[in-house]
């Protein structure tokens, strides 16, 4: 599987909200793109399709930016994916069907279907509250200790 730079930046961005969630403040696309190290302009774009789906809200002003629309706990990876991915959830083109139907059918039911539904399946169930606290682990996991 292969999810594509705008699907795995409108993660690390939708997770980088998540862990300032709770102080209620909007948080603007210029902070989240020099915290990651993300090109402001490709964000702008994963933001607009972030808030087509729903997954955030933008306010103008000296103020503004951007929050998230439901808890960090009520938003999972499929749902930051569908937002942005266009290709990943489409369904698998034809393979054989004119020349060999009975293959076709055999690859779709045994093969592809089964794959699509456990993959949207493992992405419903990973929320963004998963990975803001496995980003915390890795974050002290990470931290430099200095001895004097």
């Amino acid at each position: 599987m292969r999810i594509s730079a705008k699907g795995r930046y409108a993660l690390a961005a939708v997770i980088s909200m998540a862990q300032q969630y709770n102080n209620g403040e909007y948080i603007t696309v210029i902070s989240i793109s020099e915290k990651l190290g993300i090109s402001k302009i490709f964000l702008e774009q994963v933001f607009s399709s972030l808030k087509k789906a729903k997954i955030v809200s933008s306010t103008k002003g000296a103020q503004g930016g951007y929050q998230l629309t439901r808890t960090p706990s009520q938003i999972t990876v499929l749902d930051v994916l569908l937002s942005v991915e266009v290709s990943l959830f489409e369904q698998t083109q034809e393979t054989v069907s004119d020349k060999a139907p009975d293959i076709e059918q055999a690859l779709r039911s045994s093969v592809f279907d089964v794959l699509d539904k456990n993959i949207k399946q493992t992405l419903s169930t990973i929320t963004i509250a998963d990975l803001v606290a496995e980003a915390e682990k890795h974050k002290d996991y990470n931290a430099l200790m200095f001895y004097i």
